[in-house]
């Protein structure tokens, strides 16, 4: 939960991304260093990266962030600095599964979590209605 001046919250995204063509480049020896780079991204943004996990051609990634954070800039700096940094660090085995400047593909999951689902926030503000 974050606090600030003005507000207190809670916000929980699960993202999934992909890596360009859906080709498998994520073994764990890489998985665990693109975990430290996202991490390390989500430090910069005041966000917090709470599980990363996921397969050859995919990655889920569980995170907590400020309002004040758009996600999609958030997402764009993860991509971004996980595929260059990933790029540096092993060259040759991307090189094997992926081609040309692009790593992940240009689209990605979102969606939030944690909280109660629509329909018992509703109940919940019904009922907060005065009576009379």
């Amino acid at each position: 939960m974050c606090r600030g001046r003005t507000v207190v919250c809670t916000l929980h995204a699960h993202l999934v991304f992909t890596p360009k063509y859906r080709r498998g480049p994520f073994p764990d020896e890489i998985l665990r260093p693109c975990e430290e780079v996202m991490r390390a991204v989500c430090a910069d943004f005041e966000a917090e990266l709470s599980e990363l996990n996921g397969e050859r051609d995919h990655v889920h990634l569980l995170g907590h962030y400020p309002p004040k954070v758009a996600l999609s800039r958030l997402v764009g700096s993860l991509k971004g600095v996980s595929a260059r940094r990933l790029r540096q660090e092993f060259p040759d085995h991307i090189r094997k599964y992926l081609w040309g400047e692009h790593f992940w593909s240009p689209s990605y999951f979102a969606a939030p979590c944690g909280g109660a689902p629509p329909a018992a926030v509703k109940e919940y503000i019904e009922n907060q209605k005065r009576p009379g």
